[in-house]
């Protein structure tokens, strides 16, 4: 009977102590006056990964904020919601803040650079293709994005660097860079 005692106080004092630390450590930092802050991005992106990883760590809560996280698929949703107040600070490109600073908005971004140093766009194709080269492009459709926004000018600007021509036009070897289809 004492063996049997013994055993269940060790496992109720096991587990006793192995929730409680399990416990977050976010609740005493939850009665504090947190910032509340809301961030937009325009897509999910291996790039923002750091943010992630501070925000399900608890990080921005030590340092006295409270982040919200909003996916708004677009630099021009995501500048709406930084322009009407439903988020404090927009992770896009810069084109966005181009369009609304000409119209004349004196409503506008301050935009900060870098936060990455690599466009997060990528090439696939419907066949695997060994040894690619832009010259495979010559004739095809590329799906680009939204116009005007920054991985469609990526895109563009890099197949012109190697010597491609952006056309509607696939029987001339030019390529058809589509922005209908998002």
């Amino acid at each position: 009977m004492l063996k049997k005692l013994t055993v269940l106080i060790t496992l109720i004092t096991s587990l006793s102590l192995l929730l409680i630390g399990c416990t977050p450590k976010s609740k005493s930092i939850k009665s504090k006056n947190l910032t509340k802050l809301t961030v937009a991005e325009v897509t999910h992106s291996v790039f923002y990964a750091p943010q992630y990883v501070a925000i399900t760590q608890g990080f921005f809560e030590e340092e006295g904020i409270e982040l919200g996280l909003i996916n708004t698929q677009g630099a021009d949703k995501t500048m709406a919601a930084l322009l009407s107040g439903e988020a404090d600070i927009g992770l896009m490109g810069p084109e966005a803040s181009i369009y609304v600073y000409n119209k004349g908005n004196s409503n506008y971004a301050v935009n900060f650079a870098q936060l990455t140093q690599k466009d997060g766009s990528f090439l696939v194709a419907r066949e695997n293709t060994d040894n690619f080269s832009f010259e495979d492009l010559k004739g095809k459709e590329v799906l680009g994005g939204r116009k005007g926004g920054v991985p469609e000018m990526t895109l563009e600007y890099v197949m012109k660097k190697n010597g491609l021509t952006i056309g509607n036009d696939t029987k001339n070897n030019s390529v058809n860079v589509r922005t209908d289809i998002q």
